[in-house]
């Protein structure tokens, strides 16, 4: 349970009282009217995540005054467990079960504090649960995007491969799932080539982790993530600017870990699996060369135009083994190009998708969650920047464009046209503090994409209207 919700308040709790800019004239002539004054002089105004600490005759605290917009109501409400004075706190309006549940989401998620390094901890104002607010989901989505976060914040010199896959099982023995490892050459013995080739150079072995959970007769959901732990870029060595941010490679294996943690918290009727292939892209004098030509598990064969595009050669073996038991649906979620993050910017991830009623179902969750996504074309023609003289494909394009298509369109090769397919091409990072979600590691489309799987497989969840953008 988040530790600053209470389902008691242990004494007398400051109401905070929410606000539209549109009803503060009418509250300020009725129920605030003694606040007015005070109000006023400090020129509150009720514009969404404003806050006014209202004090009583003897000075203390007696109210707080959030505003709130008509969207994203919840990281209002982010914004104050850090910025109030260390109480306990109550909201004093009749909200609804939806409302009330992204009120506690909010709160909760603000109070997300990585301090495994050091002895200073945040302390926070704590929330009385609101009424009506489901707290199971609440505690669901905290867990999943609490364990994403620290798994990305981790120093890649305690986040490897097997620390990786430590955490994997971990959580699987918290949920009773099966747990399977391949490690090192016995990546080469399972057929598992692009896999072992990425990760050979490292002296932490490459490994593909696999989770199974769920009844054996409901429909399969298979997630992918991308588990590069660190990645210098190979024999194509990156720069110092671009090496800095890299422990964060392994954002998509922790957005997957923290889906899969609501997935099994929630019961959805599914029989998911986990495939994450783990690595470290590395340089050593056995690292992956470019130019080699290296042969998949669906058998293709790759050419390495560019070792720094390796998430792309570990996700394809992977794909394709998540392909092979013809799944309901297939996920992937990647820290792939720096081209989607050019185009889109860091809050902002790309959607690629070959089944269009998959790809609106997340957009619009993803808008109802307030945790969007942006569609991107898998543009056939563009196929044609991947061709290889000696191999089936290249893993990357000479060209200079479409870096996050090409990159989408190479997934494509290692999924059937049959299986619903999404690529998520996501920074997995906060670049900035914002209410509710601090700088540092998430698990971005994680929220868009667990409201997707419970509508179709685990009770029904109200669409989405889509805005305009």
């Amino acid at each position: 349970m988040p530790s600053y919700l209470l389902h008691d308040a242990r004494g007398p709790a400051v109401p905070i009282t929410p606000i539209r800019k549109d009803a503060l004239k009418g509250w300020l002539e009725g129920p605030g009217k003694s606040a007015r004054g005070w109000v006023e002089s400090t020129h509150f105004a009720g514009k969404a995540g404003a806050v006014c600490l209202v004090p009583g005759r003897n000075g203390e605290l007696e109210r707080v005054l959030l505003g709130v917009g008509e969207e994203d109501e919840h990281w209002a409400y982010a914004g104050l467990p850090g910025q109030l004075p260390e109480r306990i706190y109550r909201i004093d309006a009749a909200l609804g079960a939806e409302a009330a549940t992204r009120a506690a989401l909010g709160w909760a998620l603000a109070t997300y504090n990585f301090a495994a390094y050091r002895k200073t901890r945040c302390r926070f104002a704590s929330l009385v649960w609101p009424k009506n607010a489901d707290a199971a989901a609440v505690e669901r989505t905290v867990e999943g995007v609490f364990l994403a976060r620290d798994l990305i914040n981790t120093p890649a010199s305690e986040m490897g491969p097997a620390e990786l896959a430590e955490a994997a099982r971990k959580l699987a023995r918290r949920y009773r799932a099966e747990f399977n490892v391949i490690v090192g050459d016995q990546l080469l013995k399972r057929n598992f080539p692009l896999i072992h080739a990425v990760g050979r150079a490292s002296e932490r072995a490459p490994r593909l982790i696999d989770l199974r959970w769920g009844s054996k007769s409901a429909p399969k959901v298979t997630l992918v993530g991308k588990g590069v732990c660190f990645d210098s870029g190979g024999l194509d060595l990156k720069p110092a600017s671009g090496m800095l941010m890299m422990k964060k490679d392994m954002g998509g294996a922790a957005t997957m870990l923290g889906l899969a943690a609501m997935v099994m918290a929630a019961r959805l009727k599914v029989r998911l699996r986990v495939l994450i292939p783990a690595v470290e892209n590395s340089v050593s004098g056995n690292a992956m060369r470019p130019l080699d030509v290296v042969k998949s598990r669906k058998g293709l064969s790759v050419e390495i135009g560019n070792t720094d595009a390796e998430g792309r050669l570990i996700l394809a073996d992977a794909l394709a083994e998540a392909d092979a038991e013809r799944p309901a649906m297939v996920v992937d979620c990647a820290t792939l190009t720096g081209a989607a993050r050019v185009a889109l910017g860091p809050e902002l991830p790309a959607l690629f998708g070959n089944d269009v009623a998959l790809v609106e179902s997340v957009l619009n969750h993803g808008t109802a969650e307030s945790d969007p996504l942006w569609h991107m074309p898998l543009w056939k023609p563009y196929r044609r920047l991947l061709d290889s003289k000696v191999a089936d494909i290249n893993n990357v394009s000479e060209s200079g464009f479409a870096g996050s298509v090409t990159a989408a369109l190479f997934l494509e090769e290692f999924v059937s046209h049959s299986t619903p397919w999404v690529h998520i091409d996501s920074y997995g990072w906060n670049a900035k503090s914002r209410p509710g979600r601090p700088e540092g590691g998430e698990g971005l489309a994680m929220r868009a994409l667990f409201a997707t799987l419970a509508e179709r497989f685990g009770g029904r969840v109200a669409p989405a209207k889509r805005r305009r953008h």
